[in-house]
């Protein structure tokens, strides 16, 4: 199962927790969605990267995939000879999550700009790329090349607390990082380190959610779903856990329908809200 389709498959376990207010995040996907069939991002302008997670929130929900709007916004990037690294991954991920024929759709040349950002080890810049670059491949249903380089790649990336960081040497490491590593070291059959479980779980704070670093004083919901998303493919035992992340999840949702990404944001996004059907997926196991 690819990387996306095993977080959907958490995600549409959201509904369980959300109750009657599934309806108002349904809601609320929807409302993200620009005329010229884009999700908006934080400002309003429609971007590839915020409409992989309005497509998938909505997916996650079992609601209906305004495909035909979508199409024509995504073939307005063609082959993504314009686009950076992320949103080439990301207009993968769209093509993907519309449509199961990709009769059409430029594959290899996107393939062939995603695999020209590979570094002479054969890994990416950061375990982020090289998560969503595995994903792309996935999305596009094509193998990906050399997969031992990348995990080469990925273990230089360990820091001195045991965590997984974007730059070799760091003093800690990053929550969302740490899960990555571990995802592609699940998805690509490597074996997985027991201490990274130990370390993720040292990131749950007190009063419920997951901490970025070490570091960091308050809890985000991206640490939180990412951090019990690793943990469930690692098969770690959370279930003392669960009440406080669930209350934790609980004070970032709104009437409006989505989700704060923390204490300190005041803005809501089809982002965060997908993270916040993730998490509570996993709190619903």
């Amino acid at each position: 199962m690819s990387l996306r389709l095993e977080m959907l498959q958490v995600a549409r376990l959201a509904p369980q927790q959300l109750g009657e207010s599934r309806d108002l995040v349904a809601a609320f996907l929807r409302s993200c969605l620009n005329p010229d069939g884009g999700f908006r991002d934080r400002t309003g302008t429609s971007d590839l990267y915020y409409t992989v997670f309005g497509i998938e929130g909505l997916t996650a929900l079992q609601e209906p995939i305004p495909s035909d709007r979508i199409a024509p916004f995504l073939r307005g990037f063609g082959d993504g000879q314009d686009l950076d690294f992320v949103h080439l991954c990301c207009l993968a991920r769209c093509w993907a999550g519309i449509s199961r024929d990709l009769t059409g759709v430029p594959v290899s040349e996107i393939l062939v700009r995603i695999a020209a950002c590979r570094n002479a080890g054969g890994g990416f810049d950061n375990a982020y790329k090289a998560f969503l670059a595995l994903g792309a491949y996935q999305d596009l249903r094509t193998p990906f090349p050399e997969p031992d380089t990348l995990l080469r790649s990925l273990r230089d990336l360990r820091v001195r607390d045991g965590g997984y960081a974007n730059r070799p040497g760091d003093a800690f490491g990053i929550t969302t990082v740490t899960a990555a590593a571990a995802m592609l070291f699940k998805t690509l059959e490597a074996p997985i380190d027991p201490h990274l479980s130990v370390w993720l779980l040292d990131r749950c704070h007190s009063s419920g959610g997951f901490l970025a670093t070490p570091m960091t004083p308050v809890p985000d919901l991206l640490s939180t779903a990412t951090g019990l998303h690793a943990l469930a493919a690692m098969q770690a035992p959370v279930h003392g856990l669960r009440e406080a992340c669930l209350d934790f999840v609980d004070s970032l949702w709104t009437n409006r329908g989505g989700f704060y990404g923390s204490w300190l944001d005041d803005t809501l996004d089809c982002e965060y809200t997908y993270y916040g059907l993730l998490a509570l997926g996993h709190l619903s196991v």
